[in-house]
């Protein structure tokens, strides 16, 4: 039975000081979703017997199949402790590496959250990243170790043990948290280094600071967990019991005499207690005694269970006495343990209460905002908050205020949007009937039983079609019956379309003001600029929100539904005060559309043969969003491919040893120059190929060369290329503003010192003769003008950089070359898009453009203003002697061509003339294309293949197994190490992304269950095996053979990126037919 109604809950919105909104976080399988569960529990939405067996907050089918959370869901819930009443807007998040968009959604409208750890795995890869995120975030976490029964039912700990057990996880967690305040003091000590050098004169320039300056004068202690501090709590979720150590510190200090704040500071800790001199004493260790909390906590907990597990009724009864608890008959009966233990710890020790006690004690309202955490709500990507418009910046009051009077400005954060089945929603459930309408129902149908009983007895099986006519006209006599039967069958009457209907609801939270229905607000997409809004809509400016001036990003729409999120159920409301969290309903929408809105991290593409590829996080993400889309948005059967994998092309330094690890020495060079040749001969005609790999092509009507030559980059600049991508964006969308002559806004100062910032760095590792001077002379990155290769001019003639405009010409040459420069660009942009290998995009190279010579273009444009001041004396002959069918037209209209000519010279200093082989811009961005391409093909090509990091957790039983299925898929491993206190191994590997599918279950099976692997993308990786080798050396004759046919991986992986491509593939399907012959059969 629900304990509080939906009004209890409306008027408990209405006090912002006691609502607490939090999110749980933790590592998949460390009890995140059954510690919702008990929680939910407590309010009597579920019962305590199903808490953990439900999984209430997973509503999804697949997510009770496959036993884990897979999105974020909400509710509410009421708590009070002493006479204080709490509305707890609890939102459980998932712990699969998979849906760590999810996680963002929820710690995004959050201001606390639980972190979860399991007592026997402890930290984890993702309990690191939801902890960091939570930091970043700038929202408070309060400590749950979870799964304390395992240290007794499963490791046999003793107490003593389970307690430097449970303080070397509280040590991670701690240490985590130490190096995350660390790098941030660091990071603002750098910050105001960088103030003290740009402004010398301020007084701050005079100081001197060391490593040390600011974490010396930083209180951090509030940021550690420790049970003392009251922020963390022991559980077993699935046991129903949990404790803090004040529950106990009470009793104890009734019972021995102790004052509770003294208990408070030493019942955790290197403190025993001398009960003849009822004194605590330090030094628990040295002197060889039991700790408090193994004594007066731990030790009791642990002989309840062995009286339950070794079922000594006598004990348990004495137990259940002395705590002064009631079991049920039933429980106490039942032969299962757990049963046991779960009645009698839940009233002993309700984890509902440690938990929401902690929760209400130490998380902030939401009127304890920090200013730090609405300045970054107010941003969006690399905008900082002193960047926008005094205006927009004036929010921040509103932000911290939460106030919800009329007065105050409505700020809504949507956080995502989710899907849920029109039949779900409040309006359109069918209404509970009343006591009286359910006894006018019966009556009514009593008296149409009666009807047909004495229509059958009067007239019998006489006449059958007069009997038939009383039954279908009886319902007629009663018309209230009839319209309630028309109700209960309108639902299937309705069209499907209607009744298979998805709705989606905004998961969102109020940050000022109240949200009311019916009410007019401005939706603002990520991509809102509040500067250009002002530049559209002048200071003073006042008019109906319809009649405003369209705003790119912007839209005004109505609040139409308002729902309070109750897990599985959706609330109706009317209006909703600052402070919480609701779900708002705006519009609806179909099928892949419906997808992309419902999960924000799937990314949609349509490639040119139409079909739509779906973009993922990860094989499991991929699984739910097929799933999604065949049962939920599009409803029709899908033809799915095989998962689109991604790769990288890149080129590496010469080989210094062969496929057989032998150096290449002088005799076996004869076989590699003769293979250099082949390859060269796969070059195309009219281009020239150079010893050093610098590649010279001609445009297709001569008039102009180009020189290219490739470079791979280093591997630290090519990581820095990738993690500067939004930067980089930034640097050429400002190049190319400068160069078109518009006007920009200045950019802010912390952006320019992140410019010179990120071109220091590559000016560091850009050294050496042939980086001389190549950061200066950058002239594009690519592909899509952001990526990590760039395009290095070294013309004499034109010198255009990245980080300045073309400048310091004349402007009819500085024109002319940047015209130009423009379609050199952007060959450099299609080539770096699609390699030569497989036509996927390259990685880690760097294009020299040594020379660019356009001066027979320049002589064609002179000699063509030459003919065209002679054209009206010499007439329509000199027209003729054109080669290209244009020349015909020409020859009509020598006035009309005259005219055009002239214009052609004035466009962006293109030829006057127009040959057959099309524009010239055209034809520099073809033969830029084909230069990079065959600069890359001169050189040795490798494959990049994307690298998953692999973290395994598994007992030293099944270590072989793990280790075979890892080698049969080509991973690596890089670590292995035991946990401290468990039989558990703890394996950190790389694995090819290709090779991932169908990875997780293969080791499931072969481990019985035993080890499951947490996959998360960490790099992309050079295959060191060359796609395109044969062997060409004596040693490599003898070792592989004259056909080389032992796999290839790089070849493979190209192969099959290529057929899927529809690309040619050398491969022989039969060989040697003329032997096949039939194997006798078996006698």
């Amino acid at each position: 039975m629900v304990l509080n109604s939906l009004d209890k809950m409306i008027e408990l919105q209405k006090n912002t000081a006691n609502i607490r909104n939090i999110c749980v976080l933790a590592h998949v399988d460390h009890g995140k979703t059954t510690l919702a569960d008990c929680l939910i529990s407590s309010n009597g939405i579920i019962s305590s017997r199903l808490a953990g067996k439900l999984r209430y907050m997973d509503s999804r089918e697949d997510e009770q199949i496959r036993g884990i959370t897979m999105k974020s869901s909400a509710i509410s819930l009421h708590y009070t402790e002493d006479f204080e009443e709490y509305l707890i807007n609890l939102i459980d998040s998932p712990g699969h590496v998979d849906f760590s968009s999810e996680v963002s959604t929820a710690v995004r409208i959050c201001d606390g959250c639980i972190i979860v750890v399991d007592a026997v795995e402890g930290v984890c890869p993702q309990t690191q990243a939801v902890l960091r995120q939570a930091w970043l975030e700038n929202i408070r976490p309060v400590l749950v170790i979870n799964k304390i029964d395992r240290l007794i039912v499963e490791l046999k700990f003793t107490p003593q043990e389970a307690y430097s057990h449970l303080k070397n996880i509280l040590e991670q967690v701690n240490a985590l948290t130490g190096t995350l305040f660390t790098s941030k003091v660091l990071e603002e000590r750098a910050e105001r280094e960088t103030d003290s050098q740009i402004n010398p004169n301020s007084e701050q320039g005079e100081q001197v600071y060391d490593w040390s300056t600011g974490l010396e004068n930083t209180d951090d202690s509030h940021l550690y967990f420790s049970p003392e501090q009251g922020n963390v709590v022991f559980t077993s979720a699935i046991d129903g019991w949990g404790f803090g150590i004040e529950h106990f510190a009470k009793i104890y200090s009734k019972k021995i005499g102790i004052k509770k704040e003294i208990l408070l500071k030493t019942l955790w800790g290197d403190y025993y207690i001398n009960m003849k001199a009822k004194k605590i004493m330090k030094g628990d260790q040295a002197k060889g005694k039991k700790p408090l909390f193994v004594q007066l906590i731990l030790e009791n907990i642990w002989s309840l269970y062995d009286a339950v597990l070794k079922k000594d009724k006598e004990k348990i009864e004495k137990i259940v006495t002395s705590l002064g608890l009631k079991i049920g008959a039933r429980e106490a009966r039942h032969s299962d343990p757990k049963v046991q233990v779960n009645a009698i710890c839940s009233q002993w020790l309700p984890i509902s209460h440690a938990v929401l006690s902690m929760v209400c004690q130490k998380l902030p309202s939401p009127l304890d905002i920090a200013s730090e955490r609405v300045e970054k709500l107010m941003c969006t990507g690399s905008q900082t908050f002193d960047s926008l418009p005094l205006e927009t910046q004036a929010l921040k009051a509103a932000f911290m205020k939460c106030g919800s009077e009329d007065t105050a400005p409505v700020i809504i954060f949507v956080s995502k949007m989710f899907a849920v089945d029109s039949k779900a929603l409040p309006q359109n459930k069918p209404r509970p009937l009343t006591q009286d309408e359910i006894a006018q129902r019966r009556e009514r149908a009593r008296q149409r039983h009666a009807e047909k009983l004495a229509a059958v007895q009067g007239q019998g099986p006489m006449d059958p079609t007069r009997n038939g006519d009383i039954i279908e006209t009886s319902p007629q006599e009663e018309p209230r019956g009839d319209e309630q039967q028309v109700e209960s069958v309108a639902p299937n009457s309705a069209p499907q379309e209607e009744d298979s209907q998805e709705s989606f609801i905004a998961f969102a939270r109020v940050f000022s003001g109240v949200a009311r229905r019916g009410r007019k607000i401005f939706v603002l997409g990520p991509k809102y600029s509040p500067v250009e809004f002002l530049q559209r809509v002048p200071s003073g400016f006042s008019t109906s929100p319809d009649n405003l001036p369209t705003v790119p990003h912007m839209a005004c729409c109505t609040l139409e539904n308002l729902y309070l999120l109750m897990g599985r159920e959706l609330e109706e409301l009317a209006e909703v005060p600052s402070g919480n969290v609701l779900g708002e309903m705006p519009q609806l929408v179909k099928g892949m559309k419906l997808l992309n809105q419902a999960d924000p991290c799937v990314k949609i593409l349509i490639q040119e043969t139409g079909e739509h590829v779906l973009v993922t996080a990860g094989e499991v993400h991929l699984q739910r969003c097929l799933d999604d889309l065949k049962e939920r948005f599009a409803k029709i059967n899908i033809s799915v491919s095989e998962p689109i994998i991604p790769f990288r092309e890149t080129i590496t330094k010469p080989p210094k040893v062969d496929m057989v690890n032998e150096e290449i020495g002088k005799q076996q060079k004869v076989a590699v120059i003769h293979q250099m040749r082949e390859d060269q001969s796969k070059i195309p005609e009219g281009v020239q190929v150079d010893s050093d790999g610098l590649i010279t092509i001609t445009t297709p009507n001569k008039l102009a060369t180009l020189s290219v030559r490739a470079i791979p980059l280093p591997e630290e600049v090519t990581q820095i290329l990738e993690e500067s991508s939004d930067l980089i964006r930034s640097v050429e969308q400002l190049t190319s503003s400068l160069d078109d002559g518009k006007n920009t806004q200045m950019i802010h100062q912390k952006t320019q010192e992140k410019m010179w910032e990120f071109k220091r760095k590559l000016e560091q590792y850009l050294t050496g003769r042939k980086w001389r001077n190549a950061v200066d002379q950058i002239w594009s990155f690519g592909p899509r003008k952001c990526g990590p290769n760039i395009l290095v001019s070294r013309s004499v003639d034109f010198q255009n950089s990245v980080w300045t405009n073309a400048a310091g010409r004349t402007s009819q040459a500085a024109s002319r070359y940047r015209d130009l420069g423009n379609s050199i660009v952007s060959g450099f942009q299609l080539a770096t898009l699609s390699g030569p290998m497989c036509e996927e995009p390259l990685m880690g190279v760097c294009f020299v453009l040594e020379k660019w010579d356009i001066s027979k273009l320049q002589e064609q444009g002179a000699s063509d203003n030459h003919n065209l001041e002679h054209s009206d004396v010499v007439g329509e002959g000199q027209q003729g002697e054109r080669s290209c069918p244009s020349g015909d037209e020409n020859q009509e209209l020598p006035d009309g061509h005259s005219e055009a000519s002239e214009k052609r010279t004035s466009q962006k200093g293109e030829p006057s003339i127009t040959d057959c082989y099309g524009p010239f811009s055209g034809q520099l961005i073809a033969t830029m294309k084909e230069a990079c391409r065959c600069a890359l093909q001169v050189k040795p090509q490798r494959l990049m293949a994307a690298m998953y990091t692999c973290d395994i957790m598994a007992t030293s039983d099944v270590l072989g197994r793990v280790y075979a299925v890892l080698s049969k898929r080509e991973g690596r491993v890089l670590q292995e190490e035991m946990k401290e206190g468990t039989d558990m191994f703890i394996i950190k590997a790389v694995l090819p992304v290709a090779e991932s599918f169908g990875f997780a279950d293969e080791i499931r099976k072969r481990t019985s269950g035993l080890a499951s692997p947490q996959l998360v993308f960490s790099h992309w990786e050079i295959i060191p095996s060359d796609p395109f080798w044969v062997p060409t050396t004596e040693e490599e004759y003898l070792h592989f053979g004259e056909k080389a046919d032992s796999e290839n991986q790089a070849r493979k992986y190209m192969n099959a990126v290529r057929k899927r491509k529809g690309l040619h593939v050398e491969e022989k399907i039969v060989e040697h037919a003329e032997k096949q012959r039939t194997l006798s059969k078996n006698k």
